[in-house]
């Protein structure tokens, strides 16, 4: 195996996340565009109205064909981290860690964002921008 492929359980943390981080979104994704009661409320307490129901919808949706596709998972998880990390930020400020007596939103957005965030990590060599990045902050400085 040479050093540009991923071992067999890097392979599999990666399936893993882009697996959960899927479903938490295709989970979230469709109450939002059939306009499901709840998430009308929600996007009312939020003041996003539909607009924003159905584009953060879409978004979602988008970023579960992202993650399903080895090829562009890792634009997939950076897209599933930005949209998880609103979501905590809208529970920690506006809706409460306890939504409507439940925490379980809550929950899977921390879960969906770690999953987000490995996926990205893991498959980071696909981001072109992030990969020079990372290679520009490791390269050895030139002595002065």
């Amino acid at each position: 195996m040479n050093a540009s492929t991923p071992s067999r359980t890097t392979r599999t943390v990666s399936w893993t996340a882009q697996i959960v981080g899927a479903a938490i979104l295709g989970m979230a994704a469709v109450p939002k565009l059939v306009g499901a009661p709840e998430t009308i409320a929600l996007f009312e307490t939020l003041g996003a109205g539909a607009y924003g129901r159905l584009t953060l919808g879409a978004l979602e949706a988008m970023a579960v064909v992202l993650l399903l596709v080895p090829r562009t998972a890792a634009i997939g998880g950076l897209l599933t981290a930005g949209i998880l990390t609103g979501a905590v930020l809208a529970h920690l400020t506006i809706l409460g860690v306890v939504y409507n007596g439940d925490p379980s939103l809550f929950i899977l957005a921390l879960v969906g964002l770690a999953a987000g965030l490995t996926v990205a990590w893991v498959r980071r060599n696909r981001i072109p921008m992030l990969n020079q990045l990372l290679r520009t902050a490791e390269a050895p400085h030139a002595a002065s």
